[in-house]
């Protein structure tokens, strides 16, 4: 068996964005065993069509504890969903995200997990072997002084200290937060036994009441901090994924020159779906990129890449 998995949290409003992933993922990625697609219940029928040999699609409550229940969905704000119990204040979707993205890596039964959010997309092939055991996992790391204007950076650097029971570093900290990040399963599991031991709450309820909190700053500030996992990973300041966090949405032309700045260490790219860019312009951009690394002749992919780039 494979012992690395792919994991994505995702629901609803970004099923097309979801589409573009998995076939991106079906068409470059190579060297994992399942890819799973992680989506509240009431979103299972929109995604069941993906369901595959190597693609299975779970609900949320499979991960989550009975006493957290989603509020139905007429009671939303911004079109998002919320989660509630009479042991915190509601929590969000994005909250409960990253709640699924640590007890499915606790609990599916692979080793080392490629985390991916639905609107990620690959355009180069991309070998996953390299990640298996024994080999170190990247934990993804940017320098301390590229981050200190980051939004919410602070925050983040606080709680995680907190949760873990850690004296909290000054400011600026490094920042663990990128687009494709790897976890090992028994590394995760001692994050959060290590959260349950500080809190002495069950880990959901711990992060339920923190509400401001990073999974991806919790899991880099605990292998920084543990000697016992830190050597299963290798810090790293690169997730090989271009990103666009802007809020003007792009044209195909300017998708194609974000795809023509790639260094030859990138495979995928992120558009945030908050930037409005349509999924039909970013399905226009692949082909066309797929095109031009696909000529027929080499004179042919010359032409097309000076008319890119």
């Amino acid at each position: 068996m494979n012992p690395l998995a792919l994991l994505t949290p995702t629901y609803g409003r970004d099923l097309d964005l979801c589409t573009l992933l998995c076939e991106s993922v079906d068409r470059h990625v190579r060297s994992f065993s399942k890819h799973y697609l992680l989506v509240p219940d009431s979103d299972l029928p929109l995604f069941a069509h993906f369901e595959s040999e190597r693609r299975e699609v779970i609900p949320a409550s499979r991960f989550l504890p009975r006493w957290l229940r989603p509020l139905p969905r007429v009671i939303q704000r911004k079109r998002r969903q919320f989660w509630w119990s009479f042991r915190t204040k509601p929590v969000s979707g994005w909250h409960v995200q990253q709640y699924l993205k640590i007890a499915a890596t606790m609990s599916l039964p692979y080793e080392r997990y490629c985390i991916l959010d639905s609107d990620i997309v690959f355009f180069r092939d991309f070998d996953l072997s390299q990640f298996q055991v024994p080999h170190p996992i990247p934990l993804f790391g940017l320098p301390d002084e590229v981050v200190a204007t980051q939004p919410r950076h602070s925050r983040w650097v606080t709680t995680s200290h907190e949760l873990l029971g850690l004296p909290v570093p000054p400011l600026p900290a490094p920042d663990f937060i990128g687009h494709i990040i790897f976890w090992d399963r028994q590394t995760t599991a001692a994050m959060v036994s290590q959260i349950e031991a500080v809190t002495n709450l069950h880990w959901i309820e711990a992060l339920c009441r923190t509400r401001e909190f990073s999974e991806y700053m919790l899991y880099g500030y605990f292998v920084q901090n543990n000697a016992r996992f830190s050597g299963a990973h290798r810090l790293t300041s690169s997730t090989q994924c271009l990103s666009y966090w802007e809020r003007p949405k792009l044209s195909k032309g300017e998708l194609n020159e974000l795809l023509c700045r790639a260094n030859t260490h990138d495979v995928a790219f992120s558009i945030a779906s908050f930037s409005g860019t349509p999924v039909q312009t970013i399905r226009a951009a692949i082909e066309e990129n797929q095109a031009v690394r696909t000529p027929r002749t080499v004179s042919r992919q010359a032409a097309r890449l000076d008319a890119l780039c």
